[in-house]
């Protein structure tokens, strides 16, 4: 019995190394170096009365990022006339500048972070080749975003990242269950995600037919996108779910999508529906208070999931741009087994 105990652990040890070697590919001839450029210091560490001296310095650092950081706190753009006059109201509030000393004292440097998007954007070179590694930036924005994207720009909202037990997001009607993603361990995941996002727009893509199906689809395609750009990252922070809810969806993979079947709910084209079923909430009202919210998105994610590792020459640039969600139902041979 013991020697059958040990050889069952060996088999799964080996499964998981299995699972575990789809994502984990070959980096290493690939170099990438992230530098993050600091907004939020060089607007609030010096006295903002130096800020109109040092308008140009600050457009010629951040660029293109500045302008959307601009857009974010609602001040215009760098060349309107108004826009200085914005920007040093934004540097001079007092509750501006209360949760910038708190973001430095949860992010007195970023390296760790520089080091974690220079891994992951190994990744994405390795299966985007073509494609350039946006520049990355931080800010603070007024708990106004979490993420900024634009055009090859990548904007992190630290005051959004300040931990589950910050004071200001009560304050702010923050519901718990989104708070307890607003913590630095979810900078990278949330990122990557939002990355893909922009790259690949649900509505540029353009689904036929849009659907449920299609939503559920797409939410997988992103999570399988960040699951590739972070594969060492344990899977409660790549899908957001506490342990608990991980371990729901794995129990109830089958009953959640028999769910979805028997209501005739995957080709309702009803906007409330896909809300309800990949939009942000405490849980998934259809399946069941102990459900996290989003979890037909990881249903997505377990079709995708199945999509490639039964279509081998299928690459990850060809998938995001897959057009049609039966064509990825179908090729994944998807069916879990329900209780």
């Amino acid at each position: 019995m013991k020697r059958l105990t040990v050889i069952s652990l060996i088999v799964l040890v080996l499964v998981g190394a299995c699972r575990r070697d789809r994502y984990r590919v070959d980096i290493s001839g690939i170099k990438v170096d992230v530098k993050i450029k600091r907004l939020e210091q060089d607007l609030f560490a010096h006295d903002p009365v130096r800020i109109p001296d040092t308008v140009e310095v600050l457009k010629k650092k951040y660029g293109e990022f500045l302008k959307y950081f601009s857009y974010v706190i609602n001040i215009g753009e760098p060349d309107d006339s108004l826009w200085l006059d914005g920007l040093l109201k934004f540097c001079t509030d007092r509750l501006n500048n209360e949760v910038y000393e708190a973001t430095l004292k949860v992010f007195p440097d970023l390296e760790w972070l520089e080091k974690d998007f220079s891994k992951s954007f190994r990744y994405y070179k390795y299966y985007f080749p073509d494609k350039s590694v946006p520049e990355v930036f931080s800010c603070i924005t007024g708990f106004n975003t979490s993420i900024i994207t634009g055009d090859s720009v990548l904007g992190i909202g630290l005051d959004r990242f300040l931990g589950s037990d910050c004071r200001y997001y009560p304050q702010l009607g923050i519901y718990t269950y989104l708070a307890d993603r607003m913590t630095p361990e979810y900078i990278l995941t949330g990122s990557m995600y939002a990355w893909a996002s922009s790259e690949w727009d649900y509505n540029i893509i353009g689904y036929i037919p849009d659907n449920v199906l299609a939503s559920i689809i797409h939410e997988g395609k992103l999570l399988y996108f960040v699951k590739c750009m972070v594969p060492w990252e344990n899977d409660e922070i790549i899908f957001g779910f506490s342990q608990k809810q991980m371990e729901f969806c794995l129990q109830n993979e089958g009953d959640m999508w028999q769910y979805l079947i028997e209501n005739d709910l995957l080709f309702s084209t009803d906007s409330f529906t896909k809300r309800k079923l990949v939009g942000e909430a405490p849980f998934t009202s259809y399946f069941s208070r102990e459900s996290p919210g989003r979890a037909a998105a990881w249903i997505g994610f377990r079709i995708v999931e199945a999509f490639m590792k039964y279509n081998k020459d299928m690459t990850l640039e060809k998938l995001m741009n897959i057009s049609d969600p039966q064509v990825i139902l179908s090729g994944s041979r998807y069916s879990p087994s329900t209780s």
